[in-house]
């Protein structure tokens, strides 16, 4: 793993349980957080292969999105964090909707030449951005 994978790894292990959204070909954050003791489970819309410890589930974080019924996204969206690392822009929304039905923390990185597509905070992760999306508005 890269120095600055590490230092969003050990930004993410802050959290219990953790849900990332696209993992595709890049599992070494994941097994970073597993081997920091966090519960993870990686989602994708196809079967990648993933490190020991951490469970895949096939999704597809847009269409759980637009199923949303209530406050509550289903398994395997019931933890801390939804995260993202390359989070395209048509994914961001959704994962973020998807973990505020969870009362989770959303967080990503975008591909570094992309902004984001909803509102954010920034944060440094060594050399990377993380965007940590703003909480919905109470009224």
């Amino acid at each position: 793993m890269t120095a600055p994978r590490s230092e969003l790894a050990a930004r993410l292990a802050g959290y219990d349980s953790l849900v990332e959204v696209g993992i595709g070909r890049r599992p070494e954050v994941a097994a970073a957080l597993v081997d920091a003791g966090c519960d993870v489970v990686a989602t994708d819309v196809f079967d990648p292969p993933v490190p020991e410890g951490v469970r895949f589930v096939r999704d597809d974080v847009v269409a759980r999105a637009e199923g949303l019924a209530g406050d509550d996204p289903g398994d395997p969206y019931r933890v801390d964090a939804v995260y993202g690392l390359n989070l395209p822009a048509e994914l961001q929304s959704a994962a973020r909707d998807v973990a505020r039905a969870a009362g989770a923390d959303c967080l990503f990185t975008t591909l570094g030449f992309e902004e984001p597509t909803i509102p954010v905070d920034r944060e440094s992760a060594g050399r990377e951005t993380l965007y940590v999306a703003r909480p919905a508005r109470h009224r």
